[in-house]
């Protein structure tokens, strides 16, 4: 299955997200809010064998973990031409940690620096799209292993496993 580790933006921050516009526009495709997470680490697809000791090393890795601070914005950004995101701060720590508890794991195949983002769009998304000024702040009190069970017809994101994160 397809797995990655996330977080889930809170309601305030869902509601300034579906307050952007979301004009139709030839070859992008729209998010829909169930789909609005922000991915420590995608991991891509996982074998069923692995999912378990995933799911024991994340949980080892972020016991005792504080909450994260998040600050959403400020403006909505391209990424490689193909997304258009919310860019995320606050979570490069969280990150890091969640890399160290899966690389044994899930090697990595494509390196790629953290960029924490929550996708509004895909597709062919034009440079006419981004900048548009977006502003939340909330503290991230759970990690979740996420299953993306989407089809054609209806997207599915679900979680496997979460983790709270302590004070």
């Amino acid at each position: 299955m397809r797995l990655f580790v996330a977080i889930r933006p809170p309601a305030h921050v869902v509601d300034v997200l579906g307050a952007l516009p979301r004009e139709p526009t030839r070859g992008v495709t729209w998010s829909v809010p169930e789909q609005w997470i922000v991915k420590l680490r995608a991991l891509g697809h996982v074998p069923d064998h692995v999912v378990d000791p995933l799911v024991r090393e994340l949980a080892d890795e972020l016991d005792g973990v504080p909450p994260a601070q998040c600050t959403l914005g400020p403006a909505t950004r391209r990424l490689g031409g193909q997304w258009l995101g919310a860019p995320v701060s606050g979570l490069e720590d969280l990150a890091a940690l969640v890399f160290d508890a899966t690389v044994g794991l899930v090697p990595v195949t494509h390196p790629q620096p953290f960029q924490a983002d929550v996708v509004l769009a895909r597709g062919r998304v034009p440079a006419t799209l981004a900048g548009e000024p977006v502003a939340a702040e909330w503290t991230a009190r759970e990690v979740a292993l996420v299953a993306d069970r989407s089809s054609p017809r209806r997207p599915l994101l679900e979680d496997v496993a979460s983790f709270p994160l302590t004070e």
